[in-house]
Protein backbone atom coordinates (compact mmCIF):
# COMPACT_ATOMS: atom_id res chain seq x y z
CA UNK A 1 0.00 0.00 0.00
CA UNK A 2 1.67 3.62 -1.13
CA UNK A 3 1.75 6.34 1.46
CA UNK A 4 -1.12 7.71 -0.66
CA UNK A 5 -3.39 5.17 0.12
CA UNK A 6 -2.51 4.58 3.82
CA UNK A 7 -3.14 8.85 4.40
CA UNK A 8 -6.77 8.04 2.49
CA UNK A 9 -7.57 5.02 4.34
CA UNK A 10 -6.07 5.14 7.70
CA UNK A 11 -6.55 9.21 8.19
CA UNK A 12 -9.03 10.33 5.95
CA UNK A 13 -11.67 8.26 5.71
CA UNK A 14 -12.26 7.58 9.70
CA UNK A 15 -11.89 11.13 10.50
CA UNK A 16 -14.89 11.58 7.78
CA UNK A 17 -16.59 8.74 9.00
CA UNK A 18 -16.84 10.04 12.55
CA UNK A 19 -17.76 13.31 12.07
CA UNK A 20 -20.10 12.71 8.96
CA UNK A 21 -21.90 10.37 11.43
CA UNK A 22 -22.17 12.79 14.40
CA UNK A 23 -23.44 15.56 11.75
CA UNK A 24 -26.07 13.58 10.28
CA UNK A 25 -27.14 12.12 13.53
CA UNK A 26 -27.15 15.63 14.98
CA UNK A 27 -30.13 16.51 11.57
CA UNK A 28 -31.77 13.70 12.55
CA UNK A 29 -32.41 15.29 16.33
CA UNK A 30 -32.68 18.51 14.88
CA UNK A 31 -35.52 17.18 12.36
CA UNK A 32 -37.67 16.50 15.11
CA UNK A 33 -36.98 19.85 16.82
CA UNK A 34 -40.65 21.52 15.38
CA UNK A 35 -42.46 18.70 16.14
CA UNK A 36 -41.22 18.40 20.34
CA UNK A 37 -41.74 21.73 20.39
CA UNK A 38 -45.78 21.45 19.19
CA UNK A 39 -46.30 18.57 21.75
CA UNK A 40 -44.68 20.01 24.12
CA UNK A 41 -44.87 23.89 24.17
CA UNK A 42 -48.25 23.78 22.56
CA UNK A 43 -49.54 20.48 23.52
CA UNK A 44 -50.93 19.45 19.21
CA UNK A 45 -50.16 16.05 19.61
CA UNK A 46 -52.24 13.62 17.00
CA UNK A 47 -53.77 10.53 18.11
CA UNK A 48 -51.20 7.55 17.89
CA UNK A 49 -53.14 5.44 15.39
CA UNK A 50 -53.06 8.63 12.94
CA UNK A 51 -48.85 8.22 13.61
CA UNK A 52 -49.39 4.68 12.75
CA UNK A 53 -51.44 5.21 9.39
CA UNK A 54 -49.15 8.35 7.93
CA UNK A 55 -45.79 6.35 8.70
CA UNK A 56 -47.39 3.77 6.90
CA UNK A 57 -48.38 5.65 4.22
CA UNK A 58 -44.71 6.83 3.66
CA UNK A 59 -42.91 4.01 3.93
CA UNK A 60 -45.05 2.26 1.32
CA UNK A 61 -43.81 5.54 -0.91
CA UNK A 62 -40.40 5.59 0.44
CA UNK A 63 -39.28 3.02 2.18
CA UNK A 64 -37.27 1.22 -0.96
CA UNK A 65 -35.52 4.07 -1.66
CA UNK A 66 -34.17 4.15 2.03
CA UNK A 67 -32.01 1.07 0.58
CA UNK A 68 -31.59 2.10 -3.43
CA UNK A 69 -30.25 5.22 -3.28
CA UNK A 70 -27.17 4.83 -1.01
CA UNK A 71 -26.01 1.59 -3.14
CA UNK A 72 -26.56 3.27 -6.48
CA UNK A 73 -25.25 6.54 -5.42
CA UNK A 74 -22.41 5.98 -3.47
CA UNK A 75 -19.96 4.79 -6.54
CA UNK A 76 -20.03 8.79 -7.72
CA UNK A 77 -20.34 10.32 -4.82
CA UNK A 78 -17.90 8.29 -2.79
CA UNK A 79 -18.16 8.07 1.54
CA UNK A 80 -17.51 11.81 2.00
CA UNK A 81 -20.31 12.96 -0.47
CA UNK A 82 -22.07 10.43 0.86
CA UNK A 83 -22.14 11.76 3.89
CA UNK A 84 -22.76 15.39 2.71
CA UNK A 85 -25.40 14.56 0.09
CA UNK A 86 -27.52 12.99 2.76
CA UNK A 87 -27.41 15.83 4.74
CA UNK A 88 -27.78 18.25 2.36
CA UNK A 89 -30.68 16.74 0.16
CA UNK A 90 -31.05 17.72 -3.52
CA UNK A 91 -28.95 14.12 -4.30
CA UNK A 92 -30.47 13.35 -7.80
CA UNK A 93 -30.76 16.50 -8.89
CA UNK A 94 -27.91 18.75 -7.53
CA UNK A 95 -25.17 16.92 -5.46
CA UNK A 96 -24.91 13.74 -8.08
CA UNK A 97 -24.37 15.50 -11.40
CA UNK A 98 -21.94 18.21 -9.70
CA UNK A 99 -20.14 15.06 -8.73
CA UNK A 100 -20.61 13.26 -11.87
CA UNK A 101 -18.97 16.56 -13.91
CA UNK A 102 -16.36 17.14 -11.79
CA UNK A 103 -15.13 13.68 -12.41
CA UNK A 104 -15.11 13.90 -15.58
CA UNK A 105 -13.45 17.09 -15.77
CA UNK A 106 -10.93 15.79 -13.57
CA UNK A 107 -10.12 12.77 -15.39
CA UNK A 108 -10.56 10.58 -12.43
CA UNK A 109 -12.20 6.99 -12.04
CA UNK A 110 -15.70 6.76 -10.12
CA UNK A 111 -15.42 4.51 -7.42
CA UNK A 112 -11.60 5.12 -6.96
CA UNK A 113 -9.66 6.67 -3.97
CA UNK A 114 -9.58 10.29 -6.41
CA UNK A 115 -12.77 10.23 -7.86
CA UNK A 116 -14.07 10.17 -3.72
CA UNK A 117 -12.11 13.51 -3.20
CA UNK A 118 -13.17 15.02 -6.45
CA UNK A 119 -16.53 14.02 -5.66
CA UNK A 120 -16.23 15.69 -2.17
CA UNK A 121 -14.89 19.11 -3.70
CA UNK A 122 -17.93 19.13 -6.27
CA UNK A 123 -20.29 18.64 -4.07
CA UNK A 124 -19.18 20.99 -1.02
CA UNK A 125 -19.02 23.73 -4.13
CA UNK A 126 -22.77 23.06 -5.20
CA UNK A 127 -23.70 23.13 -1.63
CA UNK A 128 -22.24 26.56 -0.87
CA UNK A 129 -23.74 27.67 -4.35
CA UNK A 130 -27.10 26.11 -3.66
CA UNK A 131 -27.23 28.49 -0.29
CA UNK A 132 -26.07 31.46 -1.96
CA UNK A 133 -29.39 30.95 -4.58
CA UNK A 134 -31.30 29.59 -2.41
CA UNK A 135 -30.56 32.84 -0.34
CA UNK A 136 -31.23 34.94 -3.28
CA UNK A 137 -34.35 32.91 -4.27
CA UNK A 138 -36.13 33.17 -0.99
CA UNK A 139 -35.33 37.17 -0.78
CA UNK A 140 -36.34 37.80 -4.67
CA UNK A 141 -37.19 34.68 -6.29
CA UNK A 142 -40.82 35.19 -6.48
CA UNK A 143 -40.44 38.71 -8.20
CA UNK A 144 -37.86 37.24 -10.85
CA UNK A 145 -40.23 34.02 -11.65
CA UNK A 146 -43.80 36.21 -11.64
CA UNK A 147 -41.48 38.33 -14.24
CA UNK A 148 -40.29 35.87 -16.28
CA UNK A 149 -43.03 34.61 -19.20
CA UNK A 150 -45.03 31.74 -19.08
CA UNK A 151 -42.94 29.70 -21.76
CA UNK A 152 -39.70 29.92 -19.84
CA UNK A 153 -41.55 29.26 -15.85
CA UNK A 154 -43.27 26.40 -17.66
CA UNK A 155 -39.57 24.78 -18.92
CA UNK A 156 -38.66 24.36 -15.21
CA UNK A 157 -40.54 21.17 -15.36
CA UNK A 158 -38.00 19.72 -17.90
CA UNK A 159 -35.21 20.04 -15.66
CA UNK A 160 -34.90 17.01 -13.75
CA UNK A 161 -35.78 15.05 -16.31
CA UNK A 162 -33.39 17.04 -18.59
CA UNK A 163 -30.62 16.26 -15.93
CA UNK A 164 -31.16 12.42 -15.42
CA UNK A 165 -30.86 12.51 -19.13
CA UNK A 166 -27.72 13.94 -19.04
CA UNK A 167 -25.90 11.97 -16.14
CA UNK A 168 -27.32 8.63 -17.87
CA UNK A 169 -25.63 9.95 -21.60
CA UNK A 170 -21.86 10.80 -19.63
CA UNK A 171 -22.00 7.30 -18.25
CA UNK A 172 -23.68 5.55 -21.40
CA UNK A 173 -21.05 7.07 -23.98
CA UNK A 174 -18.26 5.47 -21.77
CA UNK A 175 -19.65 2.18 -21.37
CA UNK A 176 -22.50 1.70 -23.87
CA UNK A 177 -23.08 -1.73 -23.49
CA UNK A 178 -24.43 -1.48 -19.70
CA UNK A 179 -26.42 1.83 -20.81
CA UNK A 180 -27.75 -0.01 -23.29
CA UNK A 181 -28.51 -2.87 -20.45
CA UNK A 182 -29.57 -0.21 -18.22
CA UNK A 183 -32.07 1.48 -20.49
CA UNK A 184 -33.64 -1.88 -21.55
CA UNK A 185 -34.73 -2.72 -18.05
CA UNK A 186 -35.67 0.91 -17.11
CA UNK A 187 -37.97 0.40 -20.28
CA UNK A 188 -39.55 -2.79 -19.27
CA UNK A 189 -40.47 -2.00 -15.81
CA UNK A 190 -42.23 1.30 -16.93
CA UNK A 191 -44.21 -0.23 -19.08
CA UNK A 192 -45.09 -3.17 -16.75
CA UNK A 193 -45.41 -0.30 -13.92
CA UNK A 194 -48.31 1.68 -16.82
CA UNK A 195 -50.11 -1.75 -17.81
CA UNK A 196 -50.91 -2.30 -13.79
CA UNK A 197 -48.51 -5.14 -13.75
CA UNK A 198 -46.89 -4.31 -10.51
CA UNK A 199 -50.06 -3.07 -8.87
CA UNK A 200 -49.76 -5.76 -6.48
CA UNK A 201 -47.16 -4.10 -4.70
CA UNK A 202 -47.87 -1.81 -2.21
CA UNK A 203 -47.92 1.61 -2.45
CA UNK A 204 -46.77 3.61 -5.77
CA UNK A 205 -44.55 0.99 -7.38
CA UNK A 206 -42.19 3.39 -9.41
CA UNK A 207 -39.71 2.20 -6.74
CA UNK A 208 -40.12 -1.32 -8.06
CA UNK A 209 -38.74 0.30 -11.45
CA UNK A 210 -35.68 1.73 -10.00
CA UNK A 211 -34.82 -1.29 -7.94
CA UNK A 212 -34.76 -3.98 -11.15
CA UNK A 213 -33.01 -1.22 -12.77
CA UNK A 214 -30.13 -0.70 -10.70
CA UNK A 215 -29.71 -4.33 -9.11
CA UNK A 216 -30.58 -5.55 -12.62
CA UNK A 217 -28.13 -3.99 -14.09
CA UNK A 218 -25.10 -4.56 -11.75
CA UNK A 219 -25.99 -8.35 -11.85
CA UNK A 220 -25.72 -8.58 -15.94
CA UNK A 221 -22.67 -6.13 -15.94
CA UNK A 222 -20.91 -8.52 -13.40
CA UNK A 223 -21.39 -11.21 -15.19
CA UNK A 224 -20.29 -9.71 -18.62
CA UNK A 225 -17.67 -8.12 -17.14
CA UNK A 226 -16.33 -11.46 -15.50
CA UNK A 227 -16.79 -13.18 -18.94
CA UNK A 228 -14.52 -10.29 -21.11
CA UNK A 229 -17.48 -9.31 -22.64
CA UNK A 230 -16.99 -5.59 -21.16
CA UNK A 231 -13.99 -3.84 -19.56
Amino acid sequence: MSEKEKIFNDDYIPYIVKWGRLTNLLAVVISFGPLIVLAVGFNLLPEFSTIIAGAIAIWSAVAAFWFVEPISYYPILGIPGTYMSFLAGNISNLRLPCAAVAQESAGVEPGSEEGSIISTLGIATSIIINILFLTFGVLAGAAVLAALPETVRSAFDYILPALFGAIFANFAINRPKIGVIALGFAFIMTILMNRGYLSFLPGIPSYAVIIVSVFGTIYVARKLFEKGLIK
